[in-house]
């Protein structure tokens, strides 16, 4: 059931925090084996929690799974990495305490792509999880695990992390829905670094208005960050179902041509055409500058990761080689050890575009290519409230078939990673289902895409798709 359904029965008194928390506990039992989103959770500490759960605040007596990265007091964060596999948080994350106090329960530790680097969930340390509208199919990725737990009904909401397109993604493929925030929207405080610049904390969630119910609760100013801004944080449920007449929304034209699949062209397109019917004038724009995202993004990322993937070094905390020869060794073995293929090869290529001799040849251009896409995006909203675009090219591929190729992989979020170096706000709502690849129904995502900080606008455009769909 949603948040809000819930919320309605606790306050009628028709069910109980604990009934609840123990109701998804034997979901998990008997549905997680085959899909195998959860890492952990401590029914002990959830129940307890929830006996105590003060039901008048806003979102009292949910539990709510939370993306491996995302430091949890007491619990596991280990990134789905053999590096951090024993590694217990000792603090809260602002996100975290924000949930706290709008009365929701921490619950559970989900599956993600090891230290959020992928889109399939594949390249996680501990486990593979699968697409819980096919077992054979990927949940998308990083936070993979987030979107095929609230997909499967083995959570109500979860949170995830988005740095290209890692909540979207995956909730366009799993059929739920998925909100990245403007970049400073909310803190990052807590949340294990991959790339500054980009990373978000955002929802994924059964419904519209549940993603804005945990936006309202985990957004807002942070002294513990830096870039988080102090911007008052409006009422994202007054405007919910005020609908779309009369907004223009932007088609770029950049994001429809050839590489889209014929079946995820159609479902968007009725979903352009729904809410066209209601009231919408539908425009066409350009973003000229979407040809280099990918590049762009796959340069400032790994540069970024580099660096922040430097203080994993055998000393302070997590994965230790054993027997090392000297100071140096124990740093190679230790990172050999702890990080998988996947880490490496972007701690590589981050380090290469850093290195001397080559930091304005490849990172310098690529922040002065961020600046000229984001520049697009302002250009477009001075004629468009929001955009309209795919989630990605395909619905979910089969397991495995990408093989040992990344930049397949790396072209699938060529919708989502925009977004990100504009620091824009952007959502996936679910848009349909389409046959692909032997399969005859697998979800699609709408993706509406925002001006910074208009999160009520873009919501608002969300509901009004979903009620469309």
């Amino acid at each position: 059931m949603t948040i809000a359904s819930l919320r309605r029965q606790l306050l009628a008194g028709e069910t109980t925090a604990p009934d609840i928390v123990r109701a998804l506990s034997k979901e998990i039992i008997a549905r997680d084996p085959q899909i195998q989103a959860y890492l952990s959770y401590n029914l002990e500490t959830a129940l307890a929690e929830a006996e105590s759960a003060d039901l008048e605040k806003p979102l009292g007596g949910i539990p709510i799974a939370i993306k491996d990265n995302i430091n949890v007091l007491g619990h596991p964060c280990g990134c789905s990495s053999k590096f951090l596999e024993n590694f217990v948080s000792p603090y809260d994350a602002t996100v975290i305490k924000k949930l706290r106090a709008a009365g929701a329960i921490p619950f559970g530790r989900m599956n993600q792509d090891e230290f959020a680097m992928g889109s399939a969930t594949e390249n996680s340390a501990v486990q593979i999880t699968r697409n819980p509208r096919d077992p054979e199919r990927i949940p998308g990725g990083s936070s993979g695990g987030s979107a095929a737990a609230v997909a499967d009904l083995t959570a109500i909401a979860a949170l995830g992390s988005d740095t290209g397109g890692s909540i979207r993604q995956p909730a366009s493929h799993c059929g739920v829905v998925g909100l990245k925030p403007s970049y400073g929207r909310v803190s990052r405080y807590g949340l294990v670094a991959f790339a500054s610049s980009l990373d978000q904390i955002g929802p994924l969630t059964q419904s519209v208005e549940d993603a804005a119910l945990i936006l309202q609760a985990i957004a807002g100013a942070d002294p513990h960050d830096s870039t988080c801004l102090t911007a008052p944080v409006p009422d994202y449920l007054a405007s919910l179902n005020h609908g779309v007449k009369g907004m223009k929304l932007g088609l770029p034209k950049e994001y429809l041509g050839s590489g889209i699949h014929d079946g995820v062209r159609q479902q968007i397109q009725k979903s352009i055409d729904s809410l066209q019917a209601q009231g919408a004038e539908i425009v066409e724009i350009s973003l000229p500058h979407t040809e280099h995202a990918v590049a762009t993004y796959y340069i400032i990322a790994p540069a970024e990761a580099s660096s922040n993937l430097s203080r994993f070094d055998g000393i302070r905390y997590g994965h230790r080689a054993a027997n090392p020869a000297d100071i140096l060794d124990l740093y190679q073995k230790s990172r050999e050890e702890g990080f998988g293929a996947e880490v490496k090869r972007r701690i590589i290529l981050g380090t290469y575009v850093l290195s001397s001799g080559y930091y304005d040849a490849y990172y310098g251009r690529a922040q002065k290519v961020r600046t000229l896409i984001r520049r697009d995006f302002d250009e477009a909203f001075q004629q468009v409230d929001a955009i309209l675009a795919p989630v990605a090219p395909t619905p979910a591929r089969k397991l495995g078939a990408a093989g040992s190729d990344p930049i397949h992989e790396y072209l699938s979020d060529i919708f989502t990673l925009a977004a990100n170096l504009a620091g824009v706000p952007a959502i996936s709502v679910p848009a349909g289902t389409t046959a692909y690849d032997g399969a005859d129904a697998l979800p699609v995502g709408l993706q509406i895409i925002a001006p910074h900080l208009a999160e009520a606008k873009l919501l608002q455009i969300a509901k009004a798709a979903e009620m469309g769909s």
